[in-house]
């Protein structure tokens, strides 16, 4: 399996002698299997010049037919599940070395089953091996983002007409739910919908309320689908009716700096520069204040993941990565703006994936 060829080179430079993995994107990316995190634990082991080893419940075992891995089953009764794990770690010989995990995905419940079956070994922070297994998109996988962009953009205009004056929050974000799912997008979203309209606007992270929208508000929609896997993420603003001077001035604005960042995205910058070139609209139209979040983050089978749009990140942009440019500006207690697009480093510039109109659209 090729990308595992990717991943036993990293263990070479890692100073680990293995990795173990429970569902999550590194898992999916690595051997196309789909397992849910539930009370049965899953955990993949993977040492290097051995064959991959897979824990798993014996009522998952039609997944890996055929796959080059070697299964651990185990039945319902949790008094036998440690058995499995016993087992795995014998085959690889892996007690008392070094195994990588990732921080942030790996549970309590698979570290415990793991820890004591293999009691002399060390569990190091994995992500010198792992993290840059995903980071360069090739060109199938940005087929799959291209088209999740896609599915996310039909699906907001199909909704947008719906869009009415004394629409709760809440319910214009089920109508975008539904139309994300009939224009095609995997039954799992990246992240359930950000619909707020006026002062919820001013809040980034807003959830959807059963707040009116109203006229004059500023409504801000954040939103993506999923395809095969790959996910997209995308923000528009709009008027409800016509709104005041300053609502428009602030919308053109973030305008100007989401293109300038994307414009500033190129093979050999670092991130902190698409940052600066964004802010740096924002802060000249004396609303540094209000920007208050990174420019973007890094995207494919995760909403959030390496490389980070951040004014402190000397990372390159290399061929291959997959981000977002997203800048705001959010006025406390008034109304807020945000526009964000999709963008694939490639040889020689950047793909801008998404491409909805960005000027102030007036619904309802």
């Amino acid at each position: 399996m090729p990308r595992f060829d990717k991943l036993t080179a990293s263990l070479s430079t890692s100073g680990l002698d293995a990795v173990i993995l429970n569902p999550g994107p590194t898992l999916t990316y690595l051997t196309g299997l789909h397992f849910h995190l539930m009370e049965r634990p899953v955990v993949l082991f993977f040492a290097a010049d051995q064959p991959p080893a897979l824990v798993l419940p014996e009522l998952e075992m039609q997944k890996v037919t055929g796959i080059p891995i070697a299964p651990f089953p185990y039945g319902e009764n949790p008094a036998e599940w440690e058995a499995a794990f016993r087992g795995v770690v014998r085959s690889l010989n892996l007690d008392g070395k070094r195994i990588g995990v990732e921080p942030r995905q790996l549970r309590l419940l698979e570290y415990q089953y793991v820890k004591t079956a293999a009691p002399e070994a060390e569990f190091p922070d994995g992500s010198s091996a792992l993290g840059t297994l995903r980071l360069h998109k090739d060109a199938e996988e940005v087929l799959k983002m291209r088209r999740a962009v896609q599915i996310a953009q039909s699906a907001l205009e199909a909704t947008i007409p719906l869009i009415k004056v004394g629409m709760t929050e809440k319910e214009l974000a089920a109508e975008l739910v539904t139309q994300l799912f009939k224009h095609g997008s995997d039954p799992e979203l990246p992240f359930s919908p950000i619909v707020s309209g006026g002062l919820n606007s001013a809040n980034p992270h807003a959830t959807p309320t059963d707040r009116k929208l109203e006229r004059g508000d500023l409504l801000v929609i954040d939103w993506g689908a999923t395809f095969d896997g790959y996910i997209s993420d995308l923000t528009r603003t709009f008027a409800v009716g016509e709104v005041d001077a300053e609502c428009a001035t602030i919308h053109r604005v973030v305008q100007e700096a989401n293109s300038a960042g994307r414009a500033a995205a190129k093979p050999g910058v670092p991130c902190a520069d698409v940052d600066k070139a964004a802010r740096d609209v924002i802060e000249d139209a004396g609303y540094g204040q209000f920007f208050t979040h990174r420019t973007g983050h890094g995207i494919g089978m995760e909403p959030h993941e390496d490389p980070y749009m951040r004014g402190d990140n000397m990372q390159i942009l290399e061929m291959g990565m997959a981000f977002t440019v997203e800048p705001g500006i959010y006025l406390p207690n008034r109304n807020g703006v945000r526009i964000e697009d999709n963008v694939v480093i490639t040889k020689d510039g950047a793909d801008v994936l998404s491409d909805l109109p960005r000027e102030i659209r007036v619904v309802g």
